[in-house]
């Protein structure tokens, strides 16, 4: 398994021309590695890829980042507060860019009363009409799994594991197009299902592990107490610019103790990256969620008590 900074590193080499944060966000999207294994027995071949970022795409997120206005026109003036509906927007804006888009958000319904789901995407993929639900994901490993892994990667608010989210888009969202509903107001029948996993996993500093169903070259960091963050200088990262490796010019740079006063009374794990200043812009090095000092015992008694959400 790579280290923490690998792909911090390679995304700047890549795409460190890239300083718009959506667009940054969308070429992390279309060229961050798989979540999950696809290969993997776990997900029974459910799990979708985009392969490589091809010359062409390239260039044509380079001319987003001179010119970003047909991306901003599809993003809305509204403010996103919702990471995922953000993300959901930005892919959705590359499918259509492309011609691949079907549909995107198509809801289905019995009655005006009942929604039985919604497609995330249907998509026109080698004359072939595919469904994919999308998700961006990030989790903290808690506690030293013995089995069932999936539940003890736990969402930095307590909210959701692994677990419980695949378990709910494989058993029912990719189950939608065997509706009754929604096979009478689709055109043609949907010939494949899977699930779109883009994300981070955070493990307990210094304690990085491979994981079966996990791709081995996932994007990962850190999580700790504010105590024992490492010597290294850090931005706080509001939500919208979670998904790339950071890079920005306008941004509050704290040491370790300057963020450790800061973040003295955390109520909610707070993500951070570590930051070098380059050439007049803080270019992420690595990441990490700073997590209250009880973070661990509320985990672990969300997961034993099956208190968290179905």
């Amino acid at each position: 398994m790579p280290h923490a900074t690998d792909f911090q590193a390679r995304f700047e080499r890549r795409w460190g021309h890239l300083t718009r944060p959506p667009v940054r966000a969308l070429a992390w999207l279309l060229d961050a590695p798989d979540l999950l294994d696809p290969a993997s027995m776990h997900w029974g071949g459910r799990i979708a890829t985009l392969g490589p970022v091809t010359p062409g795409v390239a260039g044509w997120l380079a001319a987003l980042q001179l010119d970003p206005a047909p991306l901003d026109a599809a993003l809305g003036n509204k403010f996103h507060s919702r990471l995922g509906l953000y993300a959901e927007k930005l892919m959705a804006f590359y499918f259509e860019q492309h011609g691949l888009l079907h549909a995107h958000g198509l809801q289905v319904q019995v009655n005006r009363n009942q929604t039985v789901g919604e497609f995330d995407f249907l998509l026109d993929l080698d004359d072939e009409l595919v469904h994919w639900e999308f998700a961006t994901k990030f989790y903290l490993l808690e506690g030293t799994p013995d089995g069932g892994v999936f539940h003890h990667l736990i969402g930095p608010n307590l909210a959701d594991t692994l677990g419980l989210k695949m378990r709910k888009i494989l058993d029912q969202q990719l189950a939608l197009a065997r509706h009754p509903a929604a096979q009478a107001m689709l055109s043609r029948p949907v010939q494949r299902a899977q699930a779109l996993v883009k994300g981070w996993l955070f493990y307990e500093l210094g304690k990085v592990q491979a994981i079966d169903g996990i791709s081995q070259d996932h994007n990962h960091g850190f999580w700790c107490t504010a105590g024992q963050l490492p010597g290294q200088r850090y931005a706080i990262l509001p939500k919208l610019q979670w998904l790339a490796p950071f890079k920005g010019d306008a941004v509050e740079v704290f040491d370790a103790a300057g963020l450790q006063a800061k973040l003295a009374d955390l109520v909610q794990p707070v993500l951070v990256a570590a930051v070098d200043h380059r050439d007049g812009w803080e270019v992420e090095t690595s990441r990490g969620f700073v997590v209250p000092q009880d973070w661990t015992e509320k985990a672990a008694v969300r997961r034993l008590e099956g208190a968290l959400p179905a």
